[in-house]
């Protein structure tokens, strides 16, 4: 792995990522691409199971989690029997509507096997906008962490539309890391981190290890590398950066290959890409969210 020096010392190899290990409230998020069989559009159980695993394990040492899970489209369209992901918006919300409540019966099923309670929180933006509503929305995640439930979250897909959508998972993870002032968001995806290109069309792109500060250099960097599954490139990811960068929690953006790279991460090992926090004193949700005409 390459550590890349901008010149502007915007970008430095970390020292050392001992100090994970003791993060406490930890959000995670995985993509569809990283919970579902490409050939076949159904659910990869094997995966959830080991994903439910780590993530039962960490609650069973100390840690807060909270899972961010795309899926509920994917899983409802394959459950009505369509080819695919439909484009029309009432189509999606109908999938989404059956497809939530297939994935959370697994995730509860699941998580119940290894002694824990879940909860599905469905958030939309005009949550987040509203004053009342986000701080309720605070404390419900709040209590549910003091009580040792997982909460489980995903967009409201039933009810946003295109004017009110977070649009995808990586800006809803971020968005909850601050809500509930987490330490640390990890983002599983199906790339390992953050390259100088997108390493499946550059042979000579090299992979950065750590990220101090979001700049330009950056910014460009992200653009043109996505997913051919999930909704989110790496443009949304590193924007989901510094979301969370601001509010004060570190991000890693790491492949979903193997899940244990959960585990391993929070043992201080250098996997993926780190985007370290430095707090904004003026960081507020609200101005993460406006800019696209939705009235308060």
């Amino acid at each position: 792995m390459d550590t890349i020096n901008t010149g502007a010392e915007e970008m430095l190899n970390c020292a050392g990522r001992a100090y994970l290990k003791d993060k406490r409230r930890i959000v995670v998020k995985v993509g569809s691409s990283s919970i579902m069989h490409a050939e076949t559009g159904r659910m990869n159980l094997e995966k959830i199971e080991k994903l439910v695993r780590v993530l039962a394990d960490l609650a069973n040492s100390g840690k807060e989690v909270i899972l961010v899970s795309s899926g509920a489209i994917a899983v409802g369209s394959r459950s009505l029997g369509l080819p695919g992901k439909p484009a029309e918006k009432a189509k999606k919300q109908a999938c989404a509507a059956v497809g939530q409540a297939s994935l959370m019966m697994v995730y509860q099923k699941l998580f119940a096997e290894y002694q824990h309670v879940v909860a599905q929180v469905l958030l939309t933006k005009y949550t987040m906008l509203q004053d009342e509503s986000r701080h309720n929305a605070e404390n419900t995640f709040n209590e549910l962490l003091s009580m040792g439930v997982i909460p489980i979250v995903n967009e409201n897909d039933t009810v946003a539309t295109d004017e009110i959508e977070f649009g995808d998972n990586d800006t809803l993870s971020a968005i909850v890391a601050a809500l509930v002032r987490a330490d640390l968001l990890i983002l599983l995806s199906d790339i390992e981190g953050l390259y100088t290109d997108d390493p499946r069309t550059a042979p000579d792109a090299r992979f950065i290890d750590t990220v101090e500060f979001i700049t330009d250099e950056i910014i460009a960097m992200g653009k043109g590398v996505g997913s051919s599954v999930g909704t989110g490139g790496m443009a949304t990811k590193i924007s989901a950066a510094r979301i969370a960068n601001d509010s004060g929690a570190d991000m890693v953006i790491t492949s979903s290959e193997d899940i244990s790279v959960i585990t391993r991460i929070l043992s201080g090992e250098k996997i993926g890409t780190l985007f370290k926090a430095h707090k904004d004193g003026n960081f507020h949700l609200k101005d993460h969210l406006r800019g696209d005409g939705v009235t308060e």
